[in-house]
């Protein structure tokens, strides 16, 4: 077990090795070609439910104190061997701890899981919207975070497949499959490039399932030079760090706590900003309701912009 003085670090290292392991499952529950799929209205899959199973018994084994909220609901039962990971990624083991978070105890920290975060886009084949979500929070504020994208890659993959060898077929960092992000508030963020959007260019990135008058009056309202709807909380804040959307608006109460936590970090480690609709930030202690009532307004850049441009109709619907 951890050294309660040294925590973080220990935690966020595995939480790397685990979220990597449920990346794997994900893949491999695709692969068999049986998803397990139950609840159609509210979408879980066999993949969610070992993706869950793996991540929390886990980090459990190895940090018993913890406080670790999911988003599936799962039977008590006794976690096969075969879906632990024990490892921890060296390299993070290297960094050190920032020295506000350096003291932490664990029972004072919670994580906030999503093991599938997309799993519409997952059952429908939209592999580059899914991802695995592994946040840590310390006194209701997201600290670290985790993202693991299980397809990272995967449409060079498929075009390699259906080339010949040659020249083209080199297209893409070798298209190695999957990709972990990682991030600590005063470390930084890791394991991608970051890049902003086109200046003077508002690209708003939104849901592709879940919309409603509400998120339609709320993304118009930014006056937007282009929408892009897809899924996942995950990959929409990719999105944002890679340059490809402005802002990230959800004026909805469908997005939940595990879907915004390890996200948040990875985006305020690198200078964004997440916020609820009327521009609050948002709060990850363990009594809170996992309901993210009020929407989600996300940017790298100008987070003063569109938050001004939120009209008063949505701000008086969604209520913090």
């Amino acid at each position: 077990m951890a050294s309660s003085h040294t925590v973080l670090m220990p935690l966020v290292a595995s939480a790397y090795s685990v979220a990597q392991k449920a990346g794997t499952i994900v893949r491999c529950v695709l692969a068999e070609g049986d998803l397990g799929i139950t609840c159609p209205t509210d979408l879980q899959t066999k993949a969610d439910r070992l993706a869950q199973m793996s991540i929390c018994s886990s980090l459990a084994r190895k940090f018993p104190k913890l406080t670790i909220i999911g988003e599936e609901d799962l039977p008590s039962e006794e976690v096969d061997q075969e879906l632990i990971e024990d490892g921890q990624w060296e390299e993070i083991l290297k960094q050190p701890c920032p020295s506000q978070y350096s003291a932490i105890k664990e029972e004072d920290l919670v994580v906030w899981v999503d093991p599938l975060d997309g799993t519409k886009e997952y059952t429908e084949g939209l592999l580059d919207n899914v991802t695995v979500l592994i946040g840590i929070a310390y006194e209701g504020k997201a600290i670290a975070g985790v993202i693991n994208q299980p397809y990272y890659n995967y449409q060079n993959n498929e075009k390699q497949k259906l080339r010949e060898h040659g020249n083209e077929a080199k297209a893409g960092p070798d298209a190695v499959l999957g990709r972990t992000i990682w991030g600590v508030l005063g470390l930084g963020a890791f394991g991608f490039q970051l890049k902003e959007a086109p200046a003077g260019k508002h690209i708003i990135t939104t849901t592709r399932s879940h919309g409603s008058k509400l998120v339609m009056d709320c993304v118009t309202a930014m006056n937007p030079d282009d929408v892009l709807r897809v899924g996942g909380a995950g990959n929409k804040i990719i999105q944002l760090i890679e340059g490809k959307a402005s802002a990230y608006v959800f004026a909805s109460p469908g997005c939940k706590k595990w879907d915004t936590c390890a996200p948040e970090v990875i985006l305020h480690a690198v200078g964004g900003k997440l916020t609820d609709i009327h521009g609050n930030a948002l709060q990850y202690n363990k009594e809170v309701k996992h309901m993210n009532s009020a929407g989600v307004l996300a940017t790298l850049r100008n987070h003063n912009y569109y938050a001004s441009r939120v009209p008063e109709s949505v701000k008086s619907a969604l209520v913090p």
